[in-house]
């Protein structure tokens, strides 16, 4: 079955950096659109990035536009998710997921942006 396990996440100050981690198993990752969403506090779910197979072809949120990076490595079966420049509207659960929706998606990583 299709698992995503996500690390990476933490508490950090504004203007800072953290490289949240995919692991994927039970499909073929190398082969699949992998995407980032995340679930601010009292909101429902929203895409924040999406990467094509090949790594290649990328898109983001506008809100995270020069300051996000998706990347993968398909010989590690492995999604990732550079944030720089953190702000405090990037609070949030971060989830790596299968589908823009979410519908398919890990147990998520928190990521705290507070001073």
């Amino acid at each position: 079955q299709v698992q995503l396990v996500e690390s990476g996440g933490g508490l950090v100050q504004p203007g800072g950096s953290l490289r949240l981690s995919c692991a994927a198993s039970g499909f073929t990752f190398s082969r699949s659109s992998m995407y980032w969403v995340r679930q601010a506090p009292g909101k429902g779910l929203e895409w924040v990035s999406s990467i094509y197979p090949g790594g290649r072809i990328t898109g983001y949120i506008d809100s995270v536009k020069g300051r996000f990076t998706i990347s993968r490595d398909n010989a590690k079966n492995t999604l990732y998710l550079q944030m720089n420049d953190l702000k405090s509207e990037d609070t949030a659960v971060y989830y790596c997921a299968k589908d823009p929706s979410g519908n398919t998606r890990g147990q998520g990583t928190q990521v705290t942006i507070s001073s």
